[in-house]
């Protein structure tokens, strides 16, 4: 089968994030005509139409979980596997688009993987990745990460890769990785960036790293520097500042907002978040 040039992939396992896709959607809608994949599962059919409404949208089932955070991982690790395109740029749903970002398809013609690092990029330091309060680096490596004292911490938000052996190595590696995460939930927290930059030591792809614009989580706003425009917004719906919610902002989408405000719930009350 032959693929489609470039196109976007999202996941959307759950209630919970439901509004955040429709507005991550219309972001997109926007700005770009390029098709959706949508990995989709917990969701019920008749709202099926509310996400094809903004056009050339593809909803493809998502690997099925009762955690719908754990879906949402698993669903992650076969971002390669469920792409149809050429180039992809992976976006987590809670994001919005501030303005066109073709440029991330350009780079795609000189490396095989985009990323963008953490607000805490030193996986030294990545306490959020352990249950436990014991050094981290050899916490990690204990376990089976390839990881050391210079190892990144990337955000698994934002990924943008193309269809080549290299990445379908890293892929299958990165799954490995998160197979030793739900091994050791004693230890490990229910987290994918450990993994993801496991694999990245492991297969060494061919990558670059972006600027915080292209995933700007606006709840650590104060750890960045940034002097360009903000081009992608990271952050649920609720929480989004209004300039953001105004980018998506539209009579479909206030019905939208309203109805979910009296039938839907949100990622600020899901309680799977905290496991």
């Amino acid at each position: 089968m032959k693929l489609e040039t470039k196109g976007f992939i999202t996941i959307l396992t759950g209630l919970y994030s439901f509004q955040d896709c429709v507005h991550f959607l219309a972001s997109v809608r926007k700005f770009h005509r390029e098709p959706i994949i949508v990995l989709i599962d917990r969701v019920p059919r008749f709202l099926y139409p509310l996400l094809q409404v903004f056009g050339n949208v593809i909803l493809k089932p998502a690997p099925s979980h009762e955690n719908p955070v754990l879906a949402s991982r698993q669903a992650k690790l076969a971002l390669y596997e469920e792409s149809a395109f050429e180039k992809t740029i992976y976006l987590d749903c809670d994001i919005c688009l501030l303005s066109p970002i073709d440029e991330v398809f350009e780079f795609l013609d000189e490396v095989d993987l985009l990323v963008t690092e953490d607000v805490q990029p030193a996986i030294a330091k990545a306490a959020n990745l352990l249950r436990v309060k014991q050094d981290i680096v050899s916490t990690l490596q204990s376990v089976g990460f390839p990881l050391n004292e210079n190892s990144i911490q990337y955000n698994g938000g934002f990924i943008a890769f193309t269809k080549n052996s290299k990445n379908h190595k890293f892929f299958q590696e990165f799954k490995k990785y998160f197979e030793i995460v739900i091994a050791n939930q004693n230890v490990l927290l229910l987290k994918d960036q450990g993994a993801f930059a496991a694999a990245v030591e492991s297969v060494k792809p061919k990558m670059k790293t972006l600027s915080p614009v292209y995933n700007y989580l606006d709840k650590w706003k104060d750890v960045y520097t940034i002097d360009k425009p903000i081009k992608v917004m990271h952050c649920t719906y609720p929480y989004r500042p209004q300039y953001a919610k105004n980018v998506t902002r539209s009579p479909f989408t206030r019905i939208v907002d309203r109805t979910a405000q009296l039938f839907l719930p949100n990622q600020l009350n899901n309680p799977w978040r905290l496991k």
